[in-house]
C-alpha cells in the first residue's frame, strides 16, 4: 500500500542542523521525498489549522499535564494558572502554535508503501525522554517534560509525523500546493513493483 505522508523538522531539529541525518534515516528505508520546503516558521493561519484540537483532546492533555504536575511535585498553579484540566489543555495547545511559529521548519512529503506506519515508527513516541534508542526522538530528542512544564511551553521533540492516511492527506494539503509534489521512481520501485 504507497501512501504519502508529512514530516514537519520542528524549529529545534533545524537549529540544531540535524536535518540531513533525520532525512537519511527515511530515505534509507525506502521512502522517497515528493516534496520539501524550509520555512522562515510556521505560518500562523497553516499552524493553527494543522494544531487545532477539540475539547477531548484540550481535556486529555490536561488531565496528562496535571498528573505530570503532580508526578514531579510541580503546581499547576504556578505553570498554568488553573488546575481545569480542559483550560490546561487549551493552554498547551497555544505552546504547540507558538513552537511552529517561532523558528525554522522544513516540511517533507514522503511516499511510498506504509509510509505513514513506516515514519510514526521511526519518529518514536511523543516524548524524547521515554523514546527509545533507535527512533529520532529517542536518538536526538534532547527536552522532557519536567523542563518543558517548569519553562511553560511545548516539549521540544524534534519533529512530527502524520498519524494516519487521513491525517496526512489533511495535513499535506496544508501545508502543500499540489503543483509542488512531484513524481518520480526509484530504482527499487522497479525491483519490488509498488
Amino acid at each position: 500500500m504507497v501512501q504519502k505522508s508529512l514530516v514537519l523538522l520542528k524549529p529545534d531539529a533545524v537549529r540544531r542542523g540535524i536535518t540531513g541525518e533525520v532525512l537519511d534515516r527515511f530515505e534509507q528505508t525506502g521512502l522517497k521525498i515528493i516534496g520539501a520546503k524550509l520555512l522562515n516558521a510556521a505560518d500562523p493561519e497553516v499552524s493553527h489549522k494543522h494544531y487545532y484540537k477539540d475539547e477531548e483532546w484540550h481535556k486529555k492533555v490536561g488531565e496528562l499535564n496535571l498528573k505530570d504536575c503532580a508526578d514531579l511535585e510541580l503546581d499547576p498553579m504556578d505553570i498554568f494558572g488553573t488546575k481545569d484540566a480542559v483550560e490546561i489543555g487549551r493552554i498547551v495547545n497555544e505552546w504547540l502554535f507558538a513552537y511552529v511559529e517561532k523558528g525554522p521548519i522544513f516540511a517533507f512529503v514522503f511516499e511510498g508503501p506504509h509510509a505513514v506506519e513506516k515514519i510514526r515508527s521511526l519518529v518514536g513516541p511523543t516524548y524524547p525522554v521515554t523514546a527509545p534508542p533507535g527512533t529520532i526522538r529517542g536518538d536526538y530528542g534532547l527536552d522532557s517534560t519536567v523542563t518543558s512544564l517548569q519553562r511553560k511551553r511545548a516539549v521540544y521533540n524534534l519533529i512530527h509525523a502524520s498519524g494516519t492516511p487521513e491525517e496526512a492527506e489533511y495535513e499535506i494539503g496544508l501545508w502543500f500546493k499540489p503543483e509542488e509534489l512531484i513524481s518520480y521512481r526509484r530504482p527499487e520501485e522497479d525491483v519490488y513493483q509498488y
